[in-house]
């Protein structure tokens, strides 16, 4: 699964259910409190687990305006590459937070990752878990425009897809395995119940960013802060970007990298592509109780 990420935070030292905020004393100053952070380093009570090149970025970013919500900025992952550092290392990674706030992070690979279910239900089976999910098409052919950017050498995107020019679908490439979101969800619907999840649709989040943000703070449990009010449509990158706040310097979009181009992918390859997801797409679909609309 990779390297886990390098962090400067050191571990806190014994894992509890919280660490609580409370005034420090100087040394040799006693009855000289000093006023801590407030707010305490809780586990996240909600995940976004999944999916890589689904819009989970901005989801987090979208979700950040809510002034009840406090999330990790970077990507821990902890379930997949960190594990063995332990769940106090972990809680040491999470924001302050005051009661009635949510503490979130999000890595998409917990998504595809075997371990992942059985260790976010071993720290708490009340997690909540969010899936952004796309055209599993569109989504691989992104996947392989943002390693193509990294490695420019790499094979096209017809050679990694198929085996022997336009034979078999190659579901051992992680660009394509990724897409077969019914088969993941199986082993998730092991450990939690469907009621645990809230899957949110790639696209809508891009069409109608406030109708999603709308259904995701409801299935937080929290008040519909974040609404249309918060998005304008950024028409050069192709993706909504968050308005300037009051007092804020200027409109917020999401990095350089999004919204990239995607390469030129053939017509037939995109259709065969489409007609391989078709019967995965359907049973996620039967799964979830929601249709995407990808065919």
């Amino acid at each position: 699964p990779g390297r886990c990420p390098p962090t400067a935070r050191a571990p806190a030292p014994a894992p509890a259910p919280s660490e609580p905020s409370s005034s420090v004393h100087r040394p040799g100053a006693p009855g000289l409190p000093v006023p801590s952070v407030p707010g305490r380093r809780r586990f996240p009570q909600a995940l976004i687990v999944g999916v890589k090149k689904g819009g989970t970025r901005a989801l987090l970013e979208f979700l950040r305006l809510h002034p009840d919500v406090r999330a990790l900025g970077s990507e821990p992952h902890f379930f997949d590459r960190c594990y063995e550092r332990g769940l106090a290392w972990y809680r040491s990674l999470m924001p302050r937070t005051l009661d009635g706030q949510i503490t979130m992070e999000k890595t998409p690979s917990y998504f595809v990752t075997r371990e992942a279910p059985r260790r976010i239900h071993a720290m708490s089976p009340d997690t909540k878990l969010i899936v952004v999910v796309r055209n599993p098409v569109t989504r691989a052919i992104s996947d392989y425009a943002q390693t193509l950017s990294k490695t420019p050498g790499l094979p096209s995107f017809r050679a990694l897809a198929f085996r022997h020019g336009l034979g078999p679908v190659d579901t051992a490439w992680s660009a394509v395995r990724i897409g077969l979101y019914a088969q993941h969800l199986d082993h998730w619907l092991r450990y939690f119940p469907l009621s645990h999840f809230l899957f949110v649709s790639g696209e809508r989040l891009v069409s109608d960013p406030a109708g999603e943000l709308g259904r995701v703070q409801d299935f937080l449990g929290l008040k519909r802060v974040v609404t249309d009010k918060h998005f304008y449509f950024n028409a050069t990158k192709g993706f909504p970007c968050l308005r300037k706040a009051q007092g804020g310097s200027r409109p917020r979009c999401l990095g350089k990298s999004k919204g990239r181009p995607h390469p030129r992918v053939p017509q037939a390859v995109v259709q065969r592509l489409q007609e391989f997801y078709r019967p995965f797409n359907r049973r996620f679909y039967q799964m979830t109780g929601q249709d995407f609309g990808w065919g």
